[in-house]
């Protein structure tokens, strides 16, 4: 009988058992075996011989390729690609993939979570009841503001945008409006969402929903200017990149009370520092990046990679081949 030879494959996060024996079943693999994330110069080195990597977020460059000359497939288990250095992929004819759709509604969750959270105090409040401060009074300042019956402004109208929208709409009655670079009519008909031009949603939304890629063109999307033309009681949510905003903008608008309030899951520079003023604000929700963090969600992202990284490195296209590398 033949023996099948197996293409080496690195797999460079934990990953669901039920994804990790996916590929066994087609490849040869070793594993990253630690609760940390590896680090870039650990991973070159196991890259040597390796015609395929699943990963997550690390930078995919010139240097990285160099180190791994057999390299063809590189899955990567988010969403967002901008780790990608494209020009350089296409160059060298590495096929590129990522985790679409599988996450859509939990991070809808989670950017609900972040807007209730935000407009009703909920983590302030918390510990305000758990510091022992709480009276029997009602107190004014414990006032917060409503989600429902509101507008609600979504810059970038893709899959997760889309589900957001329909959460406001339907299970909050807000009036939606969004801004993305194509319009989506048959999104408007089905939702009854209206498209709307990028300063003017600014100006006219309660809740700023950032859910835009993180491009050339979209680097500091919003910075001193934009924070200047939302409403004064109006709340900004960025689940999408950090660096979108210019981050010190949006702490002199929280500072000087240009904005009601601020919910964060993404920062400029990757993990917020200790130092930061948004750490010491109360009207800021901040949390550490977890707009997919539930396993069954994290298992079925994984479970995408594998069967993304298995399918292009058997020659067939792979169906979340990104966009750019097509």
């Amino acid at each position: 009988m033949e023996n099948i030879i197996k293409p080496k494959v690195y797999i460079a996060k934990k990953i669901s058992k039920e994804a990790e024996d996916y590929i066994g079943e087609f490849c040869d693999y070793d594993k990253w075996d630690s609760d940390k994330r590896i680090t870039r110069t650990e991973l070159l080195n196991k890259l040597g011989d390796k015609e395929g990597v699943l990963l997550s977020g690390i930078k995919i460059d010139e240097e990285l390729l160099h180190h791994a000359s057999k390299l063809r497939v590189v899955s990567d288990a988010s969403v967002g690609y901008d780790n990608f250095d494209l020009k350089v992929m296409k160059e060298k004819n590495i096929i590129g993939t990522n985790t679409p759709s599988v996450l859509d509604n939990t991070v809808a969750d989670l950017i609900f979570g972040l807007m209730l959270s935000t407009a009703r105090r909920i983590s302030e409040l918390d510990n305000y009841v758990k510091d022992g401060r709480w009276t029997a009074e009602d107190d004014k300042n414990l006032f917060g503001v409503n989600v429902h019956h509101t507008t609600l402004g979504i810059i970038g109208m893709g899959r997760i945008g889309e589900v957001v929208a329909k959460r406001g709409k339907l299970g909050f009655d807000m009036d939606v409006i969004y801004n993305n670079r194509n319009r989506k009519p048959e999104i408007e008909e089905n939702l009854g969402v209206k498209y709307c031009d990028f300063d003017l949603l600014l100006q006219k939304s309660d809740f700023i929903v950032l859910m835009t890629p993180l491009t050339k063109d979209t680097y500091h999307l919003i910075d001193f200017a934009e924070f200047k033309m939302m409403k004064e009681s109006a709340i900004f949510i960025n689940a999408s990149r950090g660096e979108t905003i210019n981050e010190q903008a949006l702490i002199e608008a929280l500072q000087n009370k240009k904005i009601f309030g601020a919910g964060l899951d993404v920062y400029e520079k990757g993990i917020v520092g200790s130092k930061s003023l948004l750490l010491k604000m109360s009207n800021v929700v901040t949390l550490p990046h977890i707009g997919s963090a539930v396993e069954e969600t994290r298992n079925d992202m994984s479970m995408l990679a594998a069967k993304n990284l298995v399918q292009a490195l058997l020659g067939e296209t792979p169906v979340n081949l990104v966009s750019e590398l097509k």
